[in-house]
């Protein structure tokens, strides 16, 4: 079962634009454009579970990273921050088809190594 809600505009739409999606109970969060400390907070807001959604299950999250273009060390701390809240959930954080540029930024910093990282959205969607 697919839900997708409207592309909701940052602060600086000119930098990310964000689109949510639900796919069998899992949060599918696409991403585009630039993700530095302009938007720190609403990818965080984006990426984690709106206020009211606590259905019983443990969140469980695929940030889409196939249109983001620039990635810096503050979207690299948002993505820690949230992947602590939702194992503290007992749910997952899953990245997926980063572009090379953004791929090499992940895996410089080792964020490989804590998120789990998947070439695809559907291999990031597969248990």
């Amino acid at each position: 079962m697919t839900d997708i809600s409207p592309t909701e505009p940052t602060e600086r739409p000119e930098r990310m634009f964000v689109a949510h999606t639900t796919v069998d109970g899992i949060r599918v969060v696409t991403l585009r454009g630039d993700i530095d400390h302009d938007v720190k907070d609403a990818l965080a807001t984006a990426l984690l579970p709106p206020d009211g959604a606590d259905d019983g299950r443990a969140p469980r999250v695929v940030a889409d990273l196939s249109g983001v273009t620039f990635l810096d060390s503050t979207g690299i701390n948002v993505f820690v921050h949230v992947h602590h809240q939702v194992s503290a959930a007992q749910g997952w954080l899953r990245l997926a088809a980063a572009r090379e540029s953004v791929t090499r930024v992940v895996e410089l910093v080792g964020l490989d190594t804590v998120i789990a990282c998947h070439p695809t959205v559907e291999q990031a969607l597969n248990p």
